[in-house]
């Protein structure tokens, strides 16, 4: 009691300024008055209603802008200490309803508006169900401290079954107060808007305002015990057998319909006003407003806001994370924070409103938000398209009744629409980051309106490219309907399997339908009505491009809405259903059109078009080991074995008859075979089972129209001018949309086009520019890719022209071309069996470093041959065997770029060389014999103490090198592998890598001899300290660690600290990397210990050792291992 009483006279002998200390106050005592609240309400509400009664005593106060500051204050008060349970304000609702009388009607806008909230918070507190009891534990802490200790229940957890939650739920008595507040306060206010928007009797617009603030109170106060909007149900929206009505949540109110519905009343008058404002004094936003607001809360509003909501959740979320019990576990919640969350959970069941009939009411409304969406004023504007957004996602089918009204604004005959009701129809289909879309709806009677009126609209009087804001609606509602467009079905067959099952369903007892079991007759209709929706939504898909390619005729169309429509167009293509003829014929005729994005938007559809025209092959199942003549081992044995020999590529059995190639069985899919055989293994059928190629004569309507144009030379010389025109300076690249187009036009009419197109590639391939290689190369590889199915006699013709084209052109290689290059090699030889593109992979295997055009040409030949190689794997084991022996008398290159990519070549050599459970040795080559031949090369280095820097000077020397200089050279070029195979390779070769470690500690310590003047010493150097730091990261197998363990203590043994120091700063990482592999072995756990003891002992004990300092920074990853040890022995001691 003597802290409230603080409080009262706190309050009230202060008079606080009513937006920062006004507020803090308040809020203080309002937290005083929940927790007490007949106690606080006794203080607080007498003394506050009568000094607002006295204030106001003076008729003149009424009337003044500007009130005495103890009456706002007080009003303030009143209205924040009335936050509490309802039915305490009970006693004081005389005094209550007299202060809201005096103050409701005050011609000063803060007051009234501090009168409006305390109008709010009483009908809030005494119509909402909400909970009035957050103690930690039921039945509070009102008790003698002798009987109950509440501390001793401090943290203690609430229990979610049995929390005992006193509600407040509306009582008689209450309810019959708010019903009688709102016949006392809001319906003169109705009267009095009714009568102005009727004309019978003038007000102010703040006079209007005024009454619409009241009006809006009410309904938010009042909201939760008005009966929703009711009416009749639109219908002709949708065709159905179903019943489309909504299912009604209960949440705890049962509405008294005898009483007068205000929402209804409150409906029609803001109607009637909102007409009367638009057509008198349509530049009073201010109430414009205010009437938004009140429809949106007449529609959705029922207790709660979403946006209150989501900020509720959110914070208590976040208080649910910061107070979570995670010892316990889940579910060891205090009890307040359990209450909350029950609260939320009842306000998510009130908001949940997707999904409603859709009511002429709303119908109506839905009008006027549109009609203010379309408005002059841009804030009116924004602010009812929010609403009509949410709209639009509550209610059932609206969006097929508003859409109309939305695309007449867009019409190009309408000649009195304004540029603001332009706009305001283009964010309407825009729609919100989170709302509906009208120009994207999943319906095609939405769709076969809307896009074509956008198009359309491009011609309306009203819309101006020269205004920057409707050319960035145009862009954002083209890209909104890109990014979000889901293909629309055209086929709603149900399958009979399903149908049965329903028959089934509805025929359970378990649980009980409540519509019964469908009879014939019902079926029969259903079924009619399915078919009558298949052949609609064919007709309307036909229409919508039919509308859309009339839209694409009319000249007067402005370029923009060109661009639109064919994105739009490009958008219909569709799996199953062909794209209509004339559609076909306009994406033909647009790969030569004048505009960049135009050819761009063709290519791209023509690649879809073309892949619609694919013709089915045959497939026919066989056996693996009747190919093979060898059964399959049981168990999983994966890796080259017996059983798929037949699939790897022999140079002595290639298919170079048409006897051979007929048969030979071709598997296409690198990855068959390797570790398992499909259960049915289905490969194409011989050639003679399969369709004839293309003729003039059997061609659709839609493949004649391809095969017209690109026989066409015209035709084809100007395409190939336009793909080979350079786009992005310095940015092009390999264009995948390209290829498929060429793969798409040679899959389907195999070499028809051929003819046409050889003289432009032998020219193109002769052409030194970046544009005209890239264009070759897409042209080249769609090519090879699309030759899949031909017969033997076309690729044999075929590769008599590619081959000497494509020595030429890779003659003519250059730096910003390489790599489209390597592209289409690797393109072309993606998921294709190599024995069917030998002839391709013998010419990459020609001399590739035969230096006719330099280091450059060499490098980039080994990379178009890395390209091709790398796409078979583990499928040419003898052409990787035949590379190797070719790059192993030129490892020791001179030039740095030719050994960078010997490098990375050797890393896709041995790419298949790993060792894995249940996987035989490959066939490919193996790293431990190649290790073996270059460590006898690399001697000279290994046992040799020469100086290094009289042989780093002397690399680059022209003539006979010595042996120690040749193996500078290969070892340069053996980093630059081991580099590449760190990132690449699926496992790491630990033995052969530790054949090398001697060597790499050995020069890392002979380094730091070398002057810093000498260049090239920074490069080795670098290299080899880069490829310890790889190694060390490389993941061990627990039986690779002693072997790692045992090198390391040899090399800890040098005389050089340089190289010690490098095996400290090696084990630290490669125990980093390692740490739990190592801690399950103990022996391991000793072995890692000893080399630094004894090294750190070594270097200590030499005096003026310039290195303490390190391996001081070196030992604190150690000593946390040793603790990590230690828990870790403990750990398991206790288990």
């Amino acid at each position: 009691e003597d802290w409230r009483n603080c409080f009262f006279n706190f309050a009230t002998t202060n008079i606080f300024e009513t937006r920062v200390a006004g507020r803090m106050v308040a809020d203080m005592c309002r937290a005083a008055a929940k927790c007490h609240p007949a106690e606080s309400l006794r203080l607080f509400v007498p003394h506050c209603c009568n000094a607002i009664t006295h204030l106001t005593a003076n008729e003149d106060v009424s009337n003044e802008e500007e009130l005495d500051k103890e009456l706002l204050w007080n009003l303030q008060l009143l209205s924040e200490v009335t936050r509490v349970d309802g039915e305490k304000l009970l006693p004081y609702r005389t005094q209550l309803v007299q202060t809201l009388q005096l103050t409701l009607r005050l011609r000063c806008k803060q007051g009234y508006s501090l009168a409006c909230n305390l109008l709010h918070h009483i009908l809030r507190s005494t119509a909402l169900t909400y909970p009035t009891d957050y103690c930690s534990v039921p039945g509070g802490f009102n008790r003698p401290l002798q009987e109950y200790l509440p501390i001793k229940d401090w943290g203690r957890p609430g229990d979610l079954w049995n929390l005992e939650i006193r509600w407040h739920v509306p009582s008689s008595e209450e309810t019959a107060f708010v019903f009688y507040v709102l016949d006392l306060l809001l319906q003169p206010e109705l009267q009095r808007l009714q009568r102005y928007a009727q004309g019978e009797q003038d007000m102010s617009r703040d006079d209007v305002l005024q009454s619409l603030c009241v009006v809006q109170h009410c309904l938010l106060g009042a909201g939760s015990m008005l009966p929703p909007l009711d009416g009749r149900t639109v219908t002709g929206l949708v065709p159905s057998m179903v019943s489309l009505e909504e299912t009604k949540l209960y949440i705890g109110v049962d509405y008294d319909e005898s009483r007068e519905n205000y929402r209804e009343a409150i409906c029609k008058v803001m109607r009637q006003l909102l007409h009367y404002i638009l057509e008198h004094s349509e530049d009073d936003t201010k109430s414009l407003f205010a009437i938004i607001k009140i429809i949106s809360d007449l529609m959705h509003f029922r207790g709660s806001h979403k946006h209150e909501f989501d900020s509720r959740w959110k914070s208590f979320t976040l208080v649910k994370k910061s107070m979570e019990n995670r010892l316990h576990g889940k579910k060891q919640h205090i009890r307040a924070l359990l209450i909350d969350r029950v609260l939320l959970q009842h306000e998510m069941r009130k908001l949940l409103v997707e999904g409603c009939e859709y009511k002429t009411v709303h119908q109506d409304l839905l009008r006027d938000l549109l009609r203010l969406s379309t408005s002059t004023y841009s804030q009116v504007r924004s602010k009812a398209q929010n609403v009509l957004f949410t709209a639009l996602g509550t209610y059932n089918f609206c969006c097929r009744d508003i859409t109309p009204r939305v695309l007449e604004l867009l019409e190009p005959t309408r000649t009195d629409v304004t540029q603001q009701q332009f706009k305001g129809a283009l964010y309407c289909l825009l729609g919100n980051h989170c709302g509906v879309c009208l120009a994207n709806l999943h319906d095609w009677d939405c769709i076969a309106q809307t896009w074509p009126s956008i198009v359309r609209s491009g011609l309306s009087s009203a819309m101006s490219l020269e205004k920057p804001s409707i050319v960035r609606l145009f862009d954002d509602l083209a890209d909104k309907v890109h990014r979000q467009y889901e293909t629309i079905g055209i086929d709603f067959t149900v399958p009979e399997s399903a149908v049965l099952l329903g028959r089934r369903i509805t025929d359970s007892s378990q649980p009980t339908p409540h519509i019964g079991t469908p009879t014939e007759q019902e079926l029969e209709q259903g079924l009619a009505l399915q078919q009558d929706k298949n052949q609609e939504a064919v007709q309307k898909y036909k229409k919508l491009v039919r509308d859309l390619l009339e839209c694409l005729d009319d000249r007067d169309l402005p370029w923009k809405f060109e661009h639109i429509a064919i994105g739009f167009l490009s958008l219909l293509l569709r799996d199953d259903y062909p794209l209509p003829a004339p559609a076909v014929l306009f994406f033909v005729q647009s790969l030569n059109h004048d505009a960049l994005v135009v050819r761009k938007m063709a290519i791209a559809a023509m690649a879809g078009i073309l892949k619609q025209l694919k013709r089915p092959r045959k497939k026919i199942p066989v056996s693996p080991c009747d190919i093979s003549g060898v059964m399959e081992p049981e168990g999983l044995v994966a890796g080259d074995r017996p059983g798929n020999d037949w699939l790897q590529y022999h140079g002595d059995s290639l298919p170079n008859t048409q006897q051979d190639w007929d048969n030979f069985c071709f598997v296409e899919k690198t990855h068959w075979g390797y570790y398992c055989w499909p259960k049915n293994l289905m490969v194409y059928a011989p050639a003679a089972e399969q369709p004839k190629d293309l003729s003039a004569e059997n061609m659709n309507e839609r493949e004649r129209v391809i095969y017209d144009h690109f026989t066409e030379p015209m035709f084809i010389k100007q395409l190939i001018e336009f793909l080979s025109l350079e786009d992005r300076k310095g940015k092009d690249k390999f264009n995948p949309r390209r290829f498929c187009l060429f793969k798409g036009l040679f899959r389907n009419y195999s070499d028809a086009f051929l003819p046409v197109l050889k003289p432009h590639m032998e020219r193109l391939a002769n052409d030194s520019h970046e544009s005209t290689q890239r264009c070759v190369a897409e042209i080249i590889a769609g090519l090879v890719r699309g030759s899949k199915h031909w017969s033997f006699s076309k690729v044999e013709a075929l590769w008599k022209f590619l081959i000497p084209l494509m020595r030429t052109a890779l003659s003519n290689i250059t730096v910003e071309t390489y790599a489209d290059w390597g592209t289409c090699v690797a393109t072309a030889c993606e998921s294709r069996d190599p024995r069917k593109l030998h002839w391709l992979l013998e010419m990459l295997m020609e001399c590739p470093l035969s230096g006719e055009g330099g280091s450059f040409v060499d490098a980039c030949h080994l990379y178009v041959l890395q390209g091709g190689l790398a796409q078979q794997e583990w499928r040419v084991p003898e052409l990787l065997h035949r590379l190797l022996s070719y790059l192993e008398p030129k490892l020791t290159q001179v030039y740095k770029n030719v050994r960078e990519r010997i490098g990375s070549v050797l890393t896709y050599i041995f790419m298949i060389d790993v060792t894995l459970p249940y996987t035989l040795p490959t066939k490919s080559p193996h790293i431990a014999e190649f290790t073996e031949r270059i460590l006898s090369q690399l001697k000279p280095l290994i046992e040799g103490d020469e100086e290094i820097q009289n042989h780093v000077v002397e690399e680059n020397g022209v003539g006979e090198q010595d042996e120690r200089t040749q193996a500078i050279r290969l070892l340069k070029t053996v980093l630059k592998w081991l580099m590449a195979s760190a990132g690449r390779s699926f496992s790491t070769a630990v033995p052969q890598q530790l054949q090398l470690l001697p060597l790499l500690f050995k020069w890392i310590a002979d380094f730091h001899s070398v002057p810093v003047s000498v260049h090239l010493y920074d490069e080795l150097k670098r290299d080899a300290k880069t490829c310890l730091s790889l190694m060390s990261q490389g993941l061990l197998y627990p039986e690779q660690i002693p072997m790692v363990l045992k090198v390391l203590h040899e090399i800890a043994g040098s005389s050089s600290w340089h190289a010690r120091f490098s095996v400290l700063t090696y084990l630290q990482i490669m125990v980093f990397y390692n740490l739990f592999t190592i801690l399950s072995n103990e022996q391991a756990v000793q072995d890692v210990w000893m080399p630094p003891c004894r090294l750190t002992l070594r270097l200590y004990a030499k005096p003026h050792y310039p290195k303490r300092g390190r391996e001081a920074l070196w030992w604190t990853p150690f000593l946390q291992l040793s603790s990590l040890i230690i828990l870790t022995q403990k750990g398991m001691k206790c288990l």
